[in-house]
């Protein structure tokens, strides 16, 4: 095992980062940021202060994470993809919402990435879904469900078109030996 490499131009405020991880140039990682063991953080991805990354995870170039995320062992997060934590957004500084004294238990929502799931190129996540083991998130998709393992969505909003296996292949039927509901 070695020590992290840290880009020179990334900004990382946390220092809880895994042995043997990586993290690439113009990477911004916040404070109270956990991420594990051998995993691999691209170019100019965001990592807003409360995501945890498990260990062996992949997050490609210009992925942005926000607070509420959780990511379980490795799952691979492809290019561009956004995740939302907040289900009815406004300006915190619109005149109605400072009225309101929200805090943050009225609006942020969680989101749980499981064990080995995929998420495609430039896949937007909607706040509020967990992603089951080893499923597969098409490139483009917007998901605003959750999506049981081992299960192939696509599409907007994305939908169940198939089984993968724990490798990525299509199957016909799920890893746990469930027949997916399509």
């Amino acid at each position: 095992m070695s020590i992290a490499y840290i880009h020179p131009t990334a900004l990382v405020e946390t220092g809880q980062i895994g042995e043997d991880t990586k993290i690439w140039a113009f990477a911004h990682l916040m404070a109270e940021v956990f991420v594990g063991q051998d995993c691999n953080i691209g170019d100019h991805a965001f990592i807003e202060s409360g995501v945890t990354v498990g260990n062996g995870v992949t997050i490609k170039n210009n992925v942005m994470l926000w607070k509420g995320v959780h990511i379980a062992d490795y799952v691979f997060v492809g290019p561009g993809v956004v995740f939302t934590n907040d289900r009815r957004p406004r300006s915190p500084r619109m005149p109605a919402m400072k009225d309101l004294a929200l805090k943050e238990s009225d609006w942020l929502v969680e989101t749980y990435i499981e064990e080995g799931a995929s998420i495609g190129a430039n896949a937007t996540i909607v706040g509020g879904v967990t992603l089951g083991q080893y499923c597969m998130i098409g490139a483009g998709s917007v998901v605003t469900k959750d999506v049981e393992a081992f299960t192939l969505v696509l599409g907007n909003p994305a939908k169940a078109v198939g089984c993968v296996n724990e490798l990525g292949e299509r199957v016909d039927v799920r890893g746990d030996g469930n027949v997916p509901r399509i």
